[in-house]
């Protein structure tokens, strides 16, 4: 008798440790930080240029001691944009992305040709030293087109 009750509370055992493993698992993306409910791409688009115009290649440099972004803009349109003015804030693909942003910056560009691009500097603001901010492929970029108006 005493053999049953170890056979069953062993089954039972090993039951419930594979049943957690299994089932209490959440996305590996959730668990790795990259799946942001404050989603840039799933936001309301205030500006009708936001779908065209796209910031990449974020690199965080220090230019005269002081944060910097080096970046690129992107426009995906067939025709040109003329003053245009936005607002960029990056956040960090890690776990703390949901609580804070790593910094923003500002830019403005005279003109943007066709199927374009412009390689910008810009100073960051931030409140993270130099060595706390993320690498390139860590960061994203949430654009918010505040000039020209259509």
């Amino acid at each position: 008798m005493g053999l049953g009750f170890f056979a069953a509370f062993l089954v039972l055992g090993t039951l419930l440790y594979f049943g957690i493993q299994r089932f209490g698992r959440t996305n590996v993306q959730e668990k790795a930080g990259l799946e942001n409910p404050a989603n840039p791409s799933q936001q309301k688009v205030s500006n009708p240029l936001q779908k065209y115009v796209e910031v990449v290649g974020i690199r965080m440099v220090s230019e005269n001691k002081k944060p910097a972004a080096r970046f690129i803009v992107v426009n995906h349109s067939t025709t040109e944009i003329t003053g245009l003015e936005a607002n960029v804030t990056l956040w960090a693909s890690t776990s703390r992305s949901e609580e804070d942003s790593v910094g923003s910056f500002s830019f403005k560009l005279p003109s943007l040709g066709p199927n374009a691009a412009k390689e910008l500097t810009s100073p960051l603001k931030t409140r993270l030293k130099q060595y706390e901010l993320p690498d390139w492929q860590n960061a994203t970029a949430e654009i918010q087109i505040t000039s020209p108006q259509r």
